[in-house]
C-alpha cells in the first residue's frame, strides 16, 4: 500500500515539474530513454546467460578473489548488476553456490557498476555518440525480429546500447538548454554540510529512478554541462551508491530468504562504503587529483575525475569488507533464518527465483525431491510398517529390529500424505511443468526434469502401496496365528533391508557395493511380483492359515515387491551421477 501511494505521489510531482518547465522534458526524456536502454540491455544479455555465463558464475565462487573478480568483470561487460544479482539469488536458492560465494559476486558487481560511469564519461560525453546510436537502433530492431533466440538477444543488446547513448545525448542537451534559463550552480552548497545535503539528494534521485547507473549518467551529464559543482557531484555519486540499496531492499521484500540475505549484504556493503566515502571525501578527492595527474586526466576534466572517484571508493569498500566477510555471512544466516517446521508441508528449495534459469530450477527440484524422499517417504514407509526410522539407520540387525517392533503405531497413511506430501508433490510437478514450457532447456535438461517428475510420481505410488500393506501389517502384527505374523514380519524385513541399503547408498557409504545390493534386491522384487512365494503356498496346503489370510498375503506380496522396486528406482533417478545441469544449449 505504501509503495503504491509513494509511486502515485512521485508521478504527480514529476507531472507538475514537466508542466512548470518544458526544458525538463528533454532531460526527463533522456532519463527515460536511458532507463529503457538499460532494460533492453539486460533482456538481451539474459539470452546469453543460459550456458557459459551461468557456468562461469557457478565455478568462480569457490574462491573469494575469483567470485569478486568475475562479478566485477561480468557486470562491467553486461552493464547489469541486477542480472548478476538475479542469477546469484537463483543459484543460492538452488544450492549451486554458497552464500559466501554469492557475497563475493555481489561485492564484485558493485565494482563492475563503476564501468557505467567510465562508459558515459569517456564515450557518452566526449564523443558524438548519438550519431552511432541511430545505426545501433536500426540493426537492433532488425535482429530483434529474427526467430533465433541468439539474434533476438543481440538485437536487444544493440538497441539497448543505442537507447543508452541516445538517452545520454538528450540529458546533456537538456542541461545545456536548461542552463540558458536557470543556473543550478547557484544552489551549490560548499563545505561538509553541502556534502551531506547532496548525498541525501543522490539517495532520493536513485530511489526515484530505481537505478544508480541512471543517476550517475544524470550527474555526469549535469556536470558536463556545468550545472553542478564538482564537489557536490562527488556527494551525489556517494548518495547514488547508497540509494541503490533501497531498490534492493524493496525488491527483496517478497523474495525468498536467499534474496533477503543478498539484499541485506548489499545494504550493509553500500552503507559502509558510503559512510567511509562521506567521511573521507576530501582525502579521496585529493587522491583522485594525484592519480589524475599520473594517468593524464586534465585538471578540469571533472567527468573523468568523478568516474575515477566512483571507482576508488567502491574498490575501497570491497577492501574494507573482505576481512569481515565470514562475520557478515554468519550475521546474515542468523538474522534471515530459514523457516523451519516439523512437517514437510511447503517447499524448502522451490521459489519463483529459481525459475529464472534452467540450472537453478533443476537443482532445486532435485533437492526438493530428495528432501521429500529422505524425510516424508522414509517416515511414511517406516511408520506404515510400525518401525522406527532411527532403528533402520542404526547398526542393529534387521531381524532384531522387526522382532522388537510389535507396537501398532496406528499410522494414518492418508493423513500423512495430505500433510507431508501432497502440497510438495504438487509444487514439484508445477515447477517442472513451468520450467519445461517457459525456459529454453537442452535435451539433457528436459530428460532430467522428466526423471524428477517420474521419481515424484513413484513416491506417491509407494505411499498408496504402503497404505494397502500397512493395514494388514497392523492387523496381523500380534495375531494369535504365529504363521501369518511370521509372513508379515518377512515382508517388513524385506522393506527395512531396502531402506537401510538406500540410506547407505545415498550417504555414499561404500557406494558401489550398496548399489550392487540394490540391483540384486530390485531384480528379486521384479521376479517376486509375478509369483507367490513357496512359504505362502506351503501354508495354504497345510491349512495353517485361513483363505482370507492367504488372499491378503498374496496381494501384499505384490505390494511389497512394488514398494521395493519403486524405492530403488527413485533412488536411481535422484542419486544418479548426472552433472549436465549447466550444459550449453546447442
Amino acid at each position: 500500500m505504501f509503495k503504491k501511494l509513494l509511486f502515485y505521489i512521485l508521478l504527480g510531482i514529476l507531472a507538475v515539474l514537466l508542466l512548470i518547465n518544458s526544458n525538463l522534458k528533454t532531460i526527463g526524456a533522456g532519463v527515460a530513454i536511458l532507463l529503457f536502454g538499460m532494460i533492453m540491455l539486460e533482456e538481451g544479455f539474459r539470452v546469453f546467460t543460459k550456458g557459459p555465463l551461468q557456468n562461469l558464475l557457478k565455478r568462480a565462487t569457490h574462491k573469494l578473489y575469483k567470485s569478486i573478480g568475475v562479478g566485477a568483470v561480468v557486470t562491467a561487460l553486461i552493464q547489469s548488476s541486477s542480472l548478476v544479482s538475479v542469477i546469484t539469488i537463483s543459484f543460492i536458492s538452488a544450492g549451486l553456490i554458497t552464500l559466501n560465494g554469492g557475497l563475493g559476486l555481489i561485492f564484485g558487481a558493485n565494482i563492475g557498476t563503476t564501468a557505467t560511469a567510465w562508459l558515459v564519461a569517456v564515450f557518452g560525453l566526449k564523443l558524438q555518440i548519438s550519431a552511432l546510436a541511430m545505426p545501433m537502433l536500426v540493426f537492433g530492431v532488425v535482429f530483434s525480429f529474427q526467430k533465433k533466440a541468439e539474434f533476438k538477444g543481440l538485437g536487444n543488446v544493440l538497441a539497448g546500447l543505442g537507447f543508452f547513448f541516445l538517452g545520454i545525448h538528450y540529458m546533456k542537451e537538456g542541461f545545456d538548454v536548461f542552463k540558458a534559463y536557470i543556473d543550478l550552480t547557484q544552489y551549490a552548497i560548499p563545505g561538509f554540510w553541502g556534502v551531506v545535503v547532496y548525498t541525501g539528494l543522490g539517495i532520493l534521485v536513485t530511489t526515484i529512478l530505481q537505478s544508480s547507473s541512471a543517476t550517475l549518467a544524470l550527474i555526469l551529464a549535469a556536470l558536463s554541462a556545468g550545472q553542478i559543482e564538482y564537489e557536490n557531484a562527488l556527494a551525489l555519486a556517494i548518495g547514488a551508491n547508497v540509494g541503490t540499496t533501497i531498490t534492493a531492499v524493496l525488491g527483496s521484500l517478497g523474495s525468498n530468504v536467499a534474496g533477503r540475505r543478498l539484499a541485506g549484504a548489499h545494504l550493509i556493503f553500500n552503507l559502509v562504503t558510503g559512510l567511509v566515502a562521506l567521511v573521507f571525501i576530501y582525502p579521496l578527492a585529493d587522491l583522485v587529483n594525484i592519480l589524475s595527474e599520473v594517468v593524464g586526466i586534465a585538471t578540469t576534466d571533472y567527468t573523468l575525475k568523478l568516474a575515477l572517484f566512483h571507482t576508488i571508493f567502491n574498490i575501497l569498500g570491497v577492501l574494507i569488507m573482505i576481512p569481515f566477510i565470514k562475520k557478515l555471512e554468519h550475521f546474515l544466516l542468523v538474522f534471515f533464518k530459514e523457516k523451519v517446521g516439523q512437517d514437510i508441508d511447503e517447499p524448502k528449495f522451490l521459489n519463483e527465483t529459481v525459475l529464472q534459469f534452467p540450472s537453478g530450477v533443476i537443482v532445486s527440484l532435485i533437492n526438493e525431491a530428495k528432501y521429500l524422499y529422505e524425510n516424508a517417504i522414509f517416515e511414511i514407509v517406516a511408520h506404515g510398517l510400525n518401525i522406527h526410522r532411527e532403528a533402520i539407520i542404526s547398526n542393529i540387525g534387521i531381524k532384531e529390529i522387526v522382532k522388537g517392533s510389535k507396537e501398532d503405531f496406528k499410522t494414518n497413511v492418508r493423513e500423512l500424505y495430505s500433510s507431508k506430501v501432497k502440497t510438495i508433490y504438487g509444487e514439484i510437478i508445477r515447477y517442472a511443468t513451468t520450467a519445461q514450457s517457459d525456459l529454453k532447456m537442452t535435451k539433457v535438461q528436459n530428460t532430467r526434469l522428466s526423471e524428477i517428475r517420474i521419481a515424484s510420481r513413484k513416491m506417491v505410488e509407494i505411499i498408496e502401496d504402503v497404505r494397502e500393506l500397512g493395514r494388514n501389517v497392523s492387523y496381523y502384527l500380534n495375531s494369535d496365528n504365529k504363521y501369518i505374523s511370521k509372513e508379515y514380519d518377512k515382508f517388513r524385513k524385506k522393506i527395512v533391508k531396502v531402506l537401510r541399503v538406500i540410506y547407505l547408498f545415498r550417504k555414499e557409504v561404500d557406494r558401489e557395493a550398496q548399489y550392487s545390493k540394490l540391483l540384486v534386491l530390485k531384480e528379486e522384487a521384479r521376479k517376486g511380483k509375478h509369483q507367490s512365494t513357496k512359504s505362502i503356498n506351503k501354508l495354504i496346503r497345510n491349512d495353517l492359515i485361513t483363505v482370507d489370510m492367504a488372499s491378503s498375503l498374496v496381494n501384499d506380496n505384490d505390494h511389497v515387491n512394488d514398494i521395493v522396486k519403486k524405492l530403488i528406482e527413485v533412488a536411481e533417478l535422484l542419486y544418479g551421477e548426472t552433472d549436465t545441469l549447466l550444459e550449453v544449449r546447442k
